[in-house]
């Protein structure tokens, strides 16, 4: 047990819950236990009953901003089967965060302010923006957006597009349609972003879909990814679906905590920045 290492931990969740208080969020806590998880192929949720643990927190964060709230975080545990490593746990700590009249551009700038405070309180590193199309024409000597391949953007971001990227904080911006997700299209350009640090893939955020049609259409396609997979079969959840209209527009992220803790104690192995079963 690395005990310095959850001294730093517990100071990065204080500055986060700070951060965001301080800008007027309401922290919430939603169910670990869901009935319906986001179909997204190659993200494996653990079974409980008949029901399912958590990858994130996304469905139930968006019911409550149809419902009326505004800008939320969340701090909590998520569960993925089959990601372990030394930057991956098949239980790990998520940052969740949504605001209402936001875009990823908001979201962006909300973000460099927490990371640098965090990590380099008393000067900023400066951060970069590559776009997907920049990067893969590159690194990779193709375009993803005139010939789309799944299989081909999987593996060459991760030996490709990462190996590459600066090691200073970047954020890879404005990916193909295909991986769209749940981000809001801009003609032919989802309005996603990750930001990468030291190398380490931290956070992924949109512009909100707020279209239910076209979030149906998206899950269904997803479903049939994950069944050509031999992937588990996740029910829709409908709950979500009938409401996703109600929601304003709206900017949201997701940040690995544990991941910024092992880049605040510069820590190589997610490990060392958890408490240990």
């Amino acid at each position: 047990m690395n005990v310095e290492a959850l001294k730093v931990r517990a100071r990065v969740l204080k500055g986060i819950r700070a951060f965001f208080d301080a800008r007027g969020f309401v922290e919430v806590e939603t169910p670990v236990r869901i009935p319906a998880p986001a179909p997204e192929p190659h993200i494996d949720c653990p079974a409980s009953g008949s029901w399912f643990l958590r990858a994130s927190p996304e469905l139930q964060m968006k019911k409550l901003l149809a419902a009326g709230m505004d800008k939320i975080y969340q701090i909590g545990p998520c569960f993925r089967e089959g990601e372990c490593g030394r930057r991956h746990s098949p239980e790990f700590t998520m940052l969740e965060r949504y605001s209402t009249q936001a875009d990823y551009l908001d979201i962006l700038v909300d973000m460099e302010a927490l990371v640098s405070g965090i990590l380099w309180p008393n000067g900023a590193e400066a951060f970069r923006r590559i776009t997907v199309r920049e990067a893969y024409r590159e690194w990779a000597g193709w375009d993803p957006f005139e010939a789309w391949d799944a299989d081909r953007f999987d593996f060459d971001m991760a030996t490709k597009i990462e190996p590459n990227l600066p090691k200073t904080p970047v954020f890879l911006m404005d990916y193909p349609p295909a991986a769209a997700s749940l981000s809001k299209m801009r003609g032919n350009v989802a309005e996603r972003w990750e930001l990468y640090v030291g190398g380490i893939e931290l956070a992924n955020a949109f512009t909100e879909l707020t279209d239910a049609i076209e979030q149906r259409r998206r899950f269904e396609l997803a479903r049939e990814e994950r069944r050509l997979n031999d992937e588990a079969d996740y029910p829709l959840d409908e709950e979500f679906l009938a409401v996703l209209n109600q929601m304003p527009p709206t900017g949201g992220v997701a940040l690995g905590v544990d991941r910024l803790v092992m880049l605040a104690c510069e820590a190589t192995d997610i490990a060392v920045v958890r408490v240990p079963v």
